[in-house]
Parts: C-alpha cells; sequence; structure tokens
C-alpha cells in the first residue's frame, strides 16, 4: 500500500492532501478497514508538513472517512453509506433549498418508479403495501415507526418497478434524502396526511393503473414539499402539479 502513495510535489494545503486520500480510496488503493502509515511516514510520502497532514485528517475523521484510534493509529473506516451520510442532516439544515432540490429529485425519479411499478407489481407486494398501510396509520404519531413504515412502502414499490438501475439511484437518494425525512415526519399532520396519501398509490397500483399511480405519488410528495415549505415560512409553494390538499 505504501508504494502506491505519490508525494504531492507543490506545498499542498490541507484541502489538497484530503481530495488526495479521497482520489485513493475511490481507485481502490485504499481500502475500508485499512490502516495509514503513522503520521510521520505519510507526511513524507505526501511531502507535506506534519500541522497540514494532521488538519487534513481531522476533517477526514468528520466525514467518517477515517478512524483516528488513541494509541493505535488511523483507519480507514468501512465506508458504509449510512456512516458517511451521519452529519448530512447538519449540512441539510443549514440551507432549505438542498431539501427542495432533494423533493424535486424524488418526484422525478419516484413518478417514474409508481408508473412502472403498476404495470409490474404483484399481488403478493400489493399484500405488503396493504400491511404497510395498516401500519401507517396506527404508528402516525410514533415518528421513528412512521418513518420507517414510509420507507419500507417506498423501497417495496421501487422493486416493484423491477428496474435495477432505477433501485440503486433510488437506493443512494434515499440515503440522502434520510435527514429530510427525519425533519419533516415530526411537522404536524404530516404522518397522517402521508398515510392517506399511501392509501391512494397502494389503490392506483392494485388498480395496475400507471397514470394514477404517477399522480398519486406526485401529490403526496407535493404534499410533503408544502408542508416543509408552510413549516419554514416560506408561505409559497410554486411548483406545478400540485393535486389534492392536506385536508381528508
Amino acid at each position: 500500500m505504501t508504494s502506491a502513495i505519490e508525494p504531492i510535489k507543490k506545498s499542498a494545503i490541507s484541502e489538497e492532501i484530503s481530495s488526495r486520500l479521497l482520489l485513493m480510496i475511490r481507485e481502490k488503493q485504499l481500502s475500508p478497514g485499512e490502516k495509514l502509515p503513522p503520521e510521520r511516514e505519510l507526511a513524507a510520502m505526501l511531502n507535506v508538513s506534519r500541522p497540514s497532514l494532521r488538519e487534513a485528517l481531522r476533517a477526514l475523521a468528520i466525514m467518517n472517512v477515517i478512524e483516528m484510534r488513541q494509541g493505535d493509529g488511523t483507519y480507514i473506516t468501512s465506508l458504509e453509506p449510512e456512516l458517511l451520510v451521519e452529519h448530512l442532516d447538519f449540512v441539510l439544515s443549514l440551507d432549505d433549498s438542498t431539501f427542495l432540490q432533494l423533493f424535486e429529485a424524488r418526484k422525478i425519479v419516484e413518478v417514474g418508479i409508481a408508473s412502472l411499478a403498476a404495470q409490474r407489481i404483484t399481488d403478493g407486494q400489493i399484500q405488503e403495501l396493504e400491511t404497510l398501510q395498516t401500519r401507517s396509520v396506527s404508528s402516525a404519531g410514533d415518528y421513528d415507526a412512521f418513518l420507517d413504515v414510509d420507507l419500507e412502502l417506498h423501497h417495496i414499490i421501487t422493486n416493484a418497478a423491477g428496474n435495477p438501475f432505477l433501485k440503486r439511484f433510488l437506493t443512494s437518494l434515499s440515503r440522502i434524502s434520510l435527514a429530510s425525512r427525519k425533519r419533516t415526519v415530526t411537522i404536524p399532520g404530516v404522518s397522517r396526511q402521508a398515510a392517506i396519501d399511501h392509501k391512494a398509490i397502494i389503490a392506483a397500483l392494485k388498480d395496475r393503473d400507471p397514470e394514477a399511480a404517477s399522480r398519486a405519488m406526485l401529490t403526496h410528495l407535493n404534499n410533503v414539499e408544502k408542508s416543509f415549505l408552510d413549516q419554514a415560512g416560506t408561505g409559497s409553494f410554486t411548483n406545478s402539479g400540485t393535486e389534492g390538499d392536506l385536508n381528508e
């Protein structure tokens, strides 16, 4: 592993060191769980000062890319997606527009997935969704329980679409949007309305109606987005295609 580390030839700042190490991880030169060389040795390999290296390593540790173990050394973490997005809720909280971009992405992807799912869903998957619908109603006051049901429901719909590329894409998007979901699920009335929306989505899927499934999914996502905007105090909702309201 040590021979794969090329020195940084110019006087580098900590960002360049971090970028070099991240590139090595992406290129599989550094693997999950691997121990980095001692600080003095690593600084010499990269041709950087030890203070600059320490600053870069601290930044990577905050990102959960590395783990600095007292008295043992520095290790690449497991790099599990859940670990890497652990602080994403803080990042998202800095700018509400990031939440709106996530809603935009979800509406593009999940509306299409709902249409495909309506054409390909099995009776068994419909039964699973109906069971989850019952659970979503009963858990509307328990944010953690409702979030689990919501994630599972969308997961089943994605599986029903039967497209592995969309499945992988939405899995990544869901991990990123977890922080958004944790925030919106606590808004008064959202879980109750979402349970109503879920019922409409499932009904359309059961009817094998792609257009109705797409409309129901869009309504659901628009409803959640509107609640978020209302809570954020913008008082506006400019996206077209909104259907329905927050009333049962």
